[in-house]
Formats: structure tokens, C-alpha cells, sequence
């Protein structure tokens, strides 16, 4: 089973998100190194020395620099946030038709996976239920709770969503890679929170139609 601590990026969210992160990291580095040399040439080339024995004057301006360091960091920004605004608009979108629907209700301190056309599947903090997805295709998950605020996080997936009292909250998820995830609740909710966990396998079509067929029938 993968853990939390390094994700997989194992659904087409995922993968979505983590090219995002991706853009930022290099922005911020990129500007980090900008910054920073910008203080190294200025530290040597300002530097109190035997030539120059009073620092220069505060008063000096360069107009046309200060209206680079204003337009450039700005366009940066707009940039950023049109990038993110079409990777969310596309995480959040709702297919049309999702072939698997499945309502999880969070409760203290378990889960329960119910199917549309079933089957049900109800775990325990000491028997964590399983959540069983067919790779490349979208499924529809409404998450709700039945006592406190629960969060339905899977750390691979790089998806967390609060499951609040009285509230549906729907969001589609395309698994890519067959395996067992941790699923965990990402939000305090009690004494046995940490204990509060779930799995999900991803499989092969063929394979979850008849893990499917063969949960209903028994």
C-alpha cells in the first residue's frame, strides 16, 4: 500500500495538480535565484572598500527599474493565477455521466462506501473499509457526514474534500494506476481521529465489474 508521505499522483486530478505545483516550484526558484544574486552583486559591487569609503546615497532612483521590478512581479502573479484558475476549473468540472457513483458517508470513526445499484460497504476504525475503483475511468463521489465535520483525504490522489453534517458535496475522480492507496480523515474529529482510515484499489475494469458483480450477489 502506498503511504502519504511521498504521493504517487495516481489519477488524472493528481497529475493535473502536481504539474501545477510543478509551475510554482520553478517560478519560485527561479525568482529565489533572481533575488538572490541581486543581493550577492550588490554586497560585493556596493561593498565598503578603500575606492568607495561612504556608502552611496539613498536618495538616487532609477525610474525605469523600479517600473520593471513593479510590471514584471505582477505579470508573474497573473500568469500563476490563470495557470491554477484552468488546472481547478478542470479538477472541479462534473462529468456528464460518470459510469461509477459512490456515496461515502463519514461517521466517528469509519466510513461507508455505498454504490449506486450497490453494493454497501460499512468499516470501523478497526476493520477500515475498502474503496474499490476501475483505472481510467471517472467515478462521481458525494461526500457527506452523519455527526462532525470528516475530511475524505487520499494522499496519492492528491484530493481532499470535508465531509460535512447535512451537506452533499460531489467531485469526480479518474484513478490511473492499478494499486492499494491509504485513504485517511484529514480533519480532527475525536479521540479515535487518527485511527478514523480506509483503502482504495484501483483495478482493471474487467477486474471491478467482477468484484462488483461478485459483492452483490452474496
Amino acid at each position: 500500500m502506498h503511504g502519504p508521505s511521498w504521493p504517487a499522483v495516481s489519477s488524472t486530478q493528481a497529475s493535473a495538480l502536481a504539474q501545477d505545483w510543478l509551475i510554482f516550484t520553478c517560478a519560485a526558484l527561479g525568482l529565489a535565484a533572481v533575488v538572490w544574486a541581486l543581493i550577492i552583486v550588490a554586497a560585493i559591487r556596493f561593498r565598503r572598500t578603500d575606492r568607495n569609503p561612504e556608502p552611496r546615497s539613498q536618495r538616487a532612483n532609477n525610474t525605469t527599474l523600479e517600473i520593471v521590478w513593479t510590471v514584471v512581479p505582477l505579470l508573474i502573479v497573473i500568469a500563476l493565477f490563470t495557470y491554477t484558475y484552468h488546472i481547478e476549473a478542470g479538477v472541479e468540472a462534473l462529468a456528464a455521466d460518470a459510469p461509477v457513483a459512490v456515496t461515502v458517508n463519514g461517521f466517528r470513526w469509519g466510513w461507508t462506501f455505498a454504490y449506486a445499484g450497490g453494493p454497501t460497504i460499512t468499516g470501523t476504525s478497526l476493520h477500515p473499509p475498502q474503496l474499490v475503483l476501475p483505472a481510467g475511468e471517472t467515478a462521481a463521489i458525494s461526500v457527506t457526514s452523519s455527526d462532525v465535520i470528516h475530511s475524505f483525504w487520499i494522499p496519492d490522489m492528491l484530493f481532499k474534500r470535508d465531509a460535512i453534517p447535512g451537506r452533499m458535496t460531489t467531485f469526480d475522480l479518474t484513478p490511473t494506476t492499478p494499486g492499494t492507496y491509504l485513504g485517511r480523515c484529514g480533519e480532527f474529529c475525536g479521540l479515535n481521529h487518527a485511527l478514523m482510515t480506509f483503502s482504495v484499489r484501483v483495478v482493471a475494469p474487467a477486474e471491478y465489474q467482477r468484484w462488483r458483480a461478485g459483492v452483490v450477489t452474496q
